[in-house]
């Protein structure tokens, strides 16, 4: 058998406990290297740095990104003709 309350609880009581139940705002810091918010102990999506030390090197990626062709399209321009 499931347990069941002894006693119905006043609906202060009921408020008193829910009470303590709250959502906090998440706490940032600034990033030293680039002052952009970040959380803490995780690397800033900004510059890729983490402790004044370079983790993710953002400026290859970029610079990577800048320099893949466009896709091309096929001979026919991507529509074939119908005969």
């Amino acid at each position: 058998m499931p347990q069941e309350p002894k006693k119905r609880h006043s609906r202060q009581r009921q408020g008193k406990r829910r009470a303590a139940i709250k959502l906090t705002a998440s706490k940032y810091i600034f990033c030293p290297n680039c002052g952009n918010p970040v959380f803490p102990h995780v690397v800033c999506k900004n510059c890729g740095f983490y402790k004044g030390k370079e983790i993710i090197n953002k400026t290859k990626k970029l610079s990577e990104a800048t320099r893949q062709p466009a896709r091309q399209e096929s001979a026919s321009g991507g529509k074939e003709e119908k005969k």
